[in-house]
């Protein structure tokens, strides 16, 4: 919306649909493949991983070091309770 503001002064104000723009319905990356347009949303990417499209992002945890969550991410990353490198990754990770 912003670029067709700055290219025609006169659309600043007006609704996407005024602009001649498609209405806006959810967060979606835009592609087009060999000229076929690909639209993959965040329900797409969901349903793919089997996941349901929701959840929170808690911004600046205090003390990830101590984080009750290590175990389980190095256990799942490296087959270990400790902290490993990129070589540790066992094959599916890397």
């Amino acid at each position: 919306m912003d670029e067709k503001v700055l290219i025609e002064p006169s659309l600043a104000g007006k609704t996407r649909e005024e602009m001649g723009l498609e209405p806006f319905s959810c967060t979606e990356i835009r592609s087009s493949i060999t000229g076929i347009s690909v639209f993959i949303s965040e329900k797409v990417i969901a349903w793919v991983i089997r996941r349901v499209s929701e959840g929170r992002f808690i911004s600046g945890l205090d003390n990830n070091k101590s984080s009750p969550w290590n175990d389980v991410v190095n256990k799942t990353m490296f087959n270990s309770t400790k902290k490993g490198k990129y070589c540790d990754f066992n094959m599916e990770h890397k």
